[in-house]
């Protein structure tokens, strides 16, 4: 069971910043896809960004260019940067994970292909 810890989330106002972090287990690191997820009240899950273990990312169109994944090799920790936040960025948002290596998951914000879920952190951006 990997367990994965989802941090970072907040209340903001339009076209304020968040970064969200994803404090993964030392042997999950860089063995499995990482993914980022939100999922809004009455609304589908939807995935945002993920890397695969050879460190290719990709991005949901309405967040590439305001989103950005990063991560910290030393801390194991994947962090999602999101610029210029509105009303319509607010959900609950989570990291999962799938693998292990080679996970070359297409596409990478699929989320019906990961396994290991963290628990949602809330973001809620004002207008």
């Amino acid at each position: 069971q990997e367990q994965l810890v989802a941090s970072g989330g907040g209340s903001v106002q339009a076209g304020g910043s968040l970064r969200l972090s994803c404090k993964v287990p030392v042997n999950t690191f860089r063995r499995y896809c990482v993914g980022w997820f939100r999922q809004a009240p009455g609304k589908r899950r939807e995935g945002l960004t993920g890397i695969d273990t050879d460190g290719h990312a990709s991005y949901r169109d309405s967040v590439e260019g305001r989103f950005t994944l990063s991560r910290d090799d030393a801390k194991s920790t994947l962090y999602l940067q999101m610029n210029n936040l509105n009303p319509e960025d607010t959900a609950m948002y989570s990291c999962a994970a799938a693998g292990p290596i080679p996970c070359r998951i297409r596409p990478l914000i699929d989320a019906n292909r990961y396994t290991y879920w963290s628990q949602g952190t809330q973001v809620t951006v004002s207008s």
